[in-house]
Parts: structure tokens; sequence; C-alpha cells
């Protein structure tokens, strides 16, 4: 049985570490309207959706060929978790660590999508990380896919969540000393993650 609540949990932290998407969002949103921020959010969710799918396509058909690979990417999800928690600890934590677009005309839903398609941070994220909620570490297609609608679901919820409100996200994001504390925490949370996945590697 998938451990969708775990999993949620693993997206919810690296979600809320603060990295391009968030910038973009509030920016564009401030600058041209909520319009143009509901745009964007689109297309980063059709992107994220679309790289989700094929990370799981590739992640099924590779772990079903041969189980002994499953410790392997129990070891390599614990390393994408450290390197997120390090990030986040620096200050350079990412929700979808790709060049932020810089166009300011009518194309903000595609320049999300193709960034979020094309980000290579996300579908390793996804190729490790997800099989750690899986019995066996061995995902089907479709337990994939649910996993990926969950993901790119809490992905949006906190993109509208930052276009609604933002005049108020603003300040909180430019307010370094509260951002520290929490980036800090994210990354703390991030390691537990990451130590969890090491313990079922060795287990």
């Amino acid at each position: 049985m998938i451990d969708l609540a775990g999993f949620a949990l693993a997206v919810l932290l690296v979600e809320l570490t603060p990295g391009p998407n968030m910038g973009w969002l509030v920016t564009l949103t401030l600058a041209e309207g909520r319009r143009a921020g509901l745009g964007a959010i689109t297309g980063i969710a059709l992107g994220l959706a679309a790289n989700a799918a094929l990370s799981v396509l590739a992640a099924s058909l590779v772990l079903a060929q041969d189980g002994g690979l499953t410790r392997a990417v129990s070891v390599l999800a614990a390393a994408m978790m450290t390197w997120l928690a390090w990030e986040a600890w620096q200050g350079a934590g990412e929700s979808s660590p790709a060049a932020t677009p810089r166009d300011g005309g009518k194309r903000h839903a595609l320049a999300g999508f193709v960034i979020n398609l094309l980000n290579p941070k996300a579908a390793l994220f996804f190729v490790t990380v997800m099989p750690q909620f899986i019995p066996g570490g061995r995902p089907s297609f479709a337990q994939g896919l649910t996993m990926a609608a969950v993901s790119v679901t809490i992905a949006t919820l906190i993109h509208l969540t930052l276009v609604l409100g933002a005049e108020r996200v603003r300040g909180m994001l430019m307010a370094e000393h509260r951002a520290l504390v929490v980036r800090r925490g994210l990354a703390l949370a991030m390691l537990a993650v990451a130590a969890w996945f090491v313990s079922k590697a060795f287990a």
C-alpha cells in the first residue's frame, strides 16, 4: 500500500522551501496582476505533471527489471534529500530549481511549462524519492501516477496561495531573519527524511 501521507510530507517540505517558482510568481503577480500569476501557475502545473509522468515511466520500467536496484535508489534518495537540505540551510533551497523566467510578455504559462518540464532536479527527486513510499520500492506505473498527482496538487496549492496572497507573502519572503529560521527548520526536517531513507536501504 502506498504511503501517500509520508510522500506528501516529503513533497511539502521541498515545495515550502523558497525558490525561483515562488519568487517569480510573487513578482509577476505584483507587477502584472493575479491573471498573469494564475496563467503562470497553469504552465508550472502542466510542466510539473509532464515531468512527473516521464519520471514515473522511467522509474517503473527500470526498477521493475531488477529488485537489487531498490537499495541503490534508497541511498540516492537519501543523498538527494541531503543535498536539498544543504541548499535550504545555505538559503538556496528551491521548489523548482531552474532559471527564473524574465519574459514580461504574455507567455508566462509557456515559460512555466518549459522550465518545469526540463527541470532535472525535479525529475531526480521524483525518481528517487517516490519508490521509498511503496512497499518493496518497485512502483507500478499506476502507483507512480497517483503519487505524481499528489505532488502536482501540493505544488499547485502552494503556488495558488502565493498568487492570492502576493502582497503579504512578499513581505514574508523578503524578511530574511524569518526566512532563515524557516529554511533551516525545513533543512533539518529533510535531513531526518534522508536518515530514514538510509535506514530503509540497510534494514
